[in-house]
């Protein structure tokens, strides 16, 4: 095993992949990473230190010997140059467990659930349960800080979703339920007595509808974008590309931005940021529970007016939504990247498969 010094830490493993094709793990003394469509799984494990006093973990995927040269070589203060320590290996199978869980915490943020790309979306009561009871086993890798171990907080929104899928019938369900509410009631974030609604279980999911109402006149521009999946809350949108649709039209105060965005149908798009740049005519908005926004846009030297919107070139119009992050410039290749390992994992589910990955891939979509 080589360990490298890389920004005051220790590291050692092949180096991942940047989101959203990483899965991250956090464990008591160290960070785990994995490039999620490498197909040499947890044998690819990326690790970097960071305490190695509190890595007490360590044993169980070097050995008692491995852990003890770790210790020694990674217990001075100085983090700097290179370490061999030969003959100290990663068990890949001690490892595959944690590798799951940290898939499915990725899953949980990055899954790229679409309509139009023909990618359910994954129930997230189910996912979040099959992680809670992965992290319940892996709780000797935790210590009381670490946000991966967090059991409790994966349970607690989910207790009549679960109960109500479980009267549903479905054996793997059932177990899956079971197991969850010992752990819930554990946690102490479960009233098991509680009255069940109907079952919360969906059907399908819908994108929002077309525009709202006819207009006077043509738009002045139009055009479509794609949604930079970092900046925004998860399963909320459709991960397709060219899901925004953007336009722009005039009306006595102005020029006017209209920008709609496909949502998942999971839950409401309120209050995502959404704007508009287009040379110096920008303007800023909010979505409603649909996904859409209309705004005012303004240039140098205030509104945009009707013959200055006629005239104004709007080729390079970009619509961003969600945090103001800079996209990666591969971002619209690493999104087909992560759509293709999904529906590869849809298509041949594997022994790391999730509950609700089979499910999906069962469902008549």
């Amino acid at each position: 095993m080589r360990i490298d010094g890389r920004a005051g830490l220790w590291s050692f493993g092949p180096t991942p992949a940047q989101p959203p094709a990483v899965a991250v793990l956090e464990v008591a003394g160290a960070i785990l990473e994995w490039t999620v469509d490498d197909p040499a799984g947890a044998s690819a494990t990326f690790v970097t230190v960071t305490d190695v006093g509190a890595a007490q973990w360590l044993w169980r995927l070097v050995g008692a010997t491995g852990h003890g040269a770790l210790v020694d070589a990674l217990g001075g203060e100085a983090v700097d140059g290179s370490v061999d320590l030969p003959g100290v290996e990663l068990d890949a199978d001690a490892l595959n467990p944690l590798r799951r869980l940290a898939i499915g915490h990725w899953a949980r943020r990055w899954w790229p659930g679409s309509l139009r790309d023909g990618i359910p979306t994954l129930d997230a009561a189910l996912l979040d349960a099959e992680v809670a009871l992965l992290a319940t086993a892996a709780q000797d890798y935790f210590d009381d800080d670490t946000l991966d171990a967090d059991v409790a907080s994966l349970l607690a929104p989910h207790q009549a979703t679960l109960l109500a899928h479980r009267r549903d019938g479905d054996p793997r369900v059932v177990e899956l339920v079971d197991a969850c509410a010992e752990v819930a009631d554990d946690a102490g974030v479960w009233d098991v007595d509680a009255a069940l609604p109907a079952s919360a279980r969906r059907a399908d999911y819908a994108l929002a509808a077309g525009g709202r109402g006819g207009r006077a006149q043509p738009s002045v521009a139009s055009g479509v974008g794609s949604i930079d999946w970092a900046a925004v809350p998860s399963g909320l949108f459709d991960a397709a590309d060219d899901t925004i649709q953007w336009r722009v039209d005039v009306t006595d105060t102005g020029a006017v931005a209209t920008v709609r965005v496909a949502t998942a149908g999971t839950r409401p798009a309120a209050g995502v940021p959404v704007r508009l740049r287009s040379g110096p005519v920008s303007g800023a908005g909010v979505l409603d529970d649909d996904g859409l926004a209309r705004f005012d846009l303004a240039g140098d030297t205030g509104p945009v007016a009707e013959v200055v919107a006629w005239n104004h070139d709007w080729a390079p119009t970009t619509v961003s939504v969600g945090a103001d992050v800079d996209p990666a410039p591969d971002a619209d290749v690493m999104r087909q990247r992560i759509r293709d390992y999904a529906r590869g994992r849809l298509a041949r589910p594997g022994a790391d498969a999730f509950l609700a990955e089979i499910l999906a891939a069962e469902a008549d979509y």
